[in-house]
């Protein structure tokens, strides 16, 4: 970033390394156990949680503030999917306890920062 803190580049969104950081651990829990061989609900969050960096991404890329603001309304929705499915894992036994809750976490925080940063795009 500049000294101005001014987001030049994707790599400056904060939320979207979350988001990329939220889709490694994603990919890291549902590559083992049983979750690894559920294959609807492996394959269905893992899209969910690309969906989220991957809007973010490509709003930014449009360099258009309305734009913007709509991929970062389907980021939050992917985002609040994800968390959805992580609720279902753990009752499934996928998940432990206090991994399901730290994801849920994660996800309640991408959330909110979205939500900040759509209404700045929305300006």
């Amino acid at each position: 970033m500049n000294s101005r803190n001014r987001i030049e580049k994707l790599e400056d969104l904060i939320v979207w390394k979350k988001a990329k950081n939220l889709t490694t651990e994603i990919y890291r829990i549902t590559g083992k156990g049983p979750f690894a061989k559920d294959y609807l609900l492996r394959d269905q969050i893992r899209r969910a949680a690309i969906s989220i960096s991957s809007n973010i991404a490509e709003g930014f890329g449009r360099y258009n503030r309305g734009e913007f603001a709509n991929f970062l309304s389907i980021a939050s929705g992917s985002t609040t999917e994800v968390k959805s499915q992580v609720h279902l894992a753990k009752d499934l036994g996928y998940v432990g306890g206090v991994e399901a809750d730290e994801i849920i976490v994660a996800c309640d925080e991408i959330t909110r920062m979205i939500a900040g940063l759509r209404r700045k795009a929305k300006k």
